[in-house]
């Protein structure tokens, strides 16, 4: 006998149809007010054919809470909602003991091998991550692939592939890259088996029992004034377009791929505020502050749909949103070599610097406590928990002299 759990993974690779009378309520989603530290589920009522009357139905897992991200976990939600609804549309009845299966619908994944698993995962990733992070997932699991078809393994079953395996694979990517690369790509990894889990391609999650090894992530310095006054003045003489990206990173505390994201409909002079997508958000509603407002060119005679950055300003740009980022990036090193600065300053070190110095100037006059709370509305942190780790990396909380101490 199918369960429910079956039938709404059959339905995802199934576009049969059937007539139905319906027999339910609302198919609603439970997300905890955006909480992702708590289980969401789908929930339904059906119609009990001994009382007549909507009955709530058990609530509806799947692997909805796989996905860290508040982005992820509300896609996965959304393609689960719309699959029961399918359901409910083609006559599945929770109370019938021999629920309808449509009739070229796979029963049974266990045997799909490496080639077609590692597909599969990737069509589900692809519906449910952003594209940034699905362009270096797929980039990563695809790897991995091709590794496995070197071994002669690509078409071995996928639930055969064993612990020892990716444990190899992973060990490669150590040696030919770094600690931090081997250990993006075990999440990335770890993130596929859950797919193939969750659709029992695998019976277990083999990448989870596999840790994490220590690694020294490199992160962008805050400049001093003295650098800060040097790179303004550069991008104020050969590059303006350069300085106004810069400047959103910095008055508007966006970061990078956020200030890609950026289109014209995004932006209400009138009303001073933007919309952009943030790292955990599905929008984020920002004010322009008046030291932003007034650098902003002149957009009225732009379309609503271009982007605010391209390669000219304003304008349509066909690309990946990946691509974007990587072309501005790539154009403020070009600043950024002129005045001999490492890899460790980029782009992130205008937020950074930026958001150290309110931190600076609120706690001449603020608690902590307060100062973080100003902060967190600015900064757009979801939790004082996070913002407190950011400030802790770029260091932003310095003690006073403490030479009285010592003498």
């Amino acid at each position: 006998m199918a369960t429910l759990r079956e039938l709404l993974q059959i339905e995802h690779n199934s576009e049969h149809d059937f007539a139905t009378k319906k027999n339910y309520g609302k198919v609603n989603i439970y997300d905890a007010k955006g909480n992702i530290s708590a289980r969401w589920y789908i929930y339904y009522s059906f119609r009990n054919p001994e009382t007549g009357y909507l009955e709530r139905q058990p609530n509806v897992y799947m692997n909805i809470n796989d996905f860290d991200t508040l982005r992820e976990r509300t896609r996965a939600a959304k393609i689960v909602k719309e699959s029961l609804e399918r359901l409910l549309k083609q006559g599945f009845n929770p109370y019938d003991e021999n629920p309808p299966t449509p009739k070229n619908a796979k029963t049974s994944n266990s045997n799909k091998s490496v080639n077609d698993a590692i597909s599969f995962s990737l069509t589900i990733s692809k519906k449910v991550l952003a594209e940034s992070s699905y362009t270096d997932h797929q980039s990563r699991v695809t790897q991995f692939k091709n590794w496995l078809i070197k071994k002669n393994l690509g078409n071995h079953k996928m639930a055969d592939i064993e612990h020892e395996t990716v444990m190899d694979f992973l060990n490669e990517v150590l040696q030919r890259s770094s600690a931090r690369n081997r250990n993006n790509t075990r999440t990335a990894l770890a993130s596929m088996y859950k797919i193939l889990l969750a659709n029992k391609i695998v019976k277990i999650n083999i990448v989870e029992g596999i840790d994490k090894i220590k690694s020294t992530p490199q992160k962008n310095k805050t400049y001093t004034v003295e650098q800060e006054e040097k790179i303004l003045q550069l991008l104020q003489k050969e590059d303006p377009l350069m300085l106004l990206f810069v400047q959103f990173i910095s008055f508007n505390m966006l970061r990078p791929i956020e200030v890609c994201r950026l289109k014209i409909s995004d932006i209400s002079i009138k009303e001073r505020i933007l919309k952009v997508r943030a790292k955990n958000q599905p929008l984020k509603t920002k004010i322009i502050p008046e030291i932003m407002l007034r650098n902003i060119p002149d957009l009225s005679t732009s379309n609503a749909t271009d982007f605010l950055f391209t390669p000219m300003g304003p304008g349509a740009w066909e690309t990946k949103e990946v691509n974007r980022r990587n072309y501005f990036s790539a154009r403020f090193k070009t600043i950024k070599e002129k005045l001999n600065l490492n890899d460790n300053y980029g782009l992130y070190s205008f937020r950074h610097t930026y958001i150290t110095k309110i931190y600076r100037e609120l706690r001449k006059t603020l608690s902590p406590f307060e100062t973080k709370s100003k902060l967190m509305l600015i900064t757009g942190h979801t939790s004082m928990t996070a913002l407190e780790k950011y400030l802790r990396d770029i260091d932003a909380e310095l003690p006073e002299d403490y030479s009285n101490l010592l003498e």
